[in-house]
């Protein structure tokens, strides 16, 4: 329901932005937010954004990541500045998609996209 693109190999210090949007048409898109697994780790809050309100960021990556949206587009990005070899992870996007007008929205992972930085 969700395609996240954006991902690569980037040198320590480098940067990406990563992106998330529903792979088909919908009503409304409520909270968004990134999250990353590294091997042998469990998932993690990356950043959010809300529909209304202010972002939220994991101490990891105040300062270095950015959270944005585009409601025109239905989309979130991540800007990843200052990458760190310990940014390495699959991340992936999740949001509360409404389909139709009167419907509770419902959420959903997109499917993951792999970061890798090298030292």
């Amino acid at each position: 329901q969700l395609q996240a693109s954006g991902g690569g190999l980037v040198q320590t210090g480098g940067s990406l932005r990563l992106s998330c949007a529903p792979s088909r048409n919908i009503f409304r898109i409520s909270d968004m937010g990134w999250y990353r697994q590294a091997p042998g780790k469990e998932r993690e809050l990356v950043a959010s954004i809300p529909s209304i309100g202010s972002t939220h960021y994991a101490d990891s990556v105040q300062g270095r990541f950015t959270i944005s949206r585009d409601n025109a587009k239905k989309t979130v990005y991540l800007q990843m500045n200052s990458l760190k070899p310990e940014d390495t992870a699959v991340y992936y996007c999740k949001a509360g998609i409404t389909w139709r007008m009167g419907v509770p929205h419902t959420y959903y992972w997109g499917q993951g996209t792999l970061v890798t930085v090298s030292s």
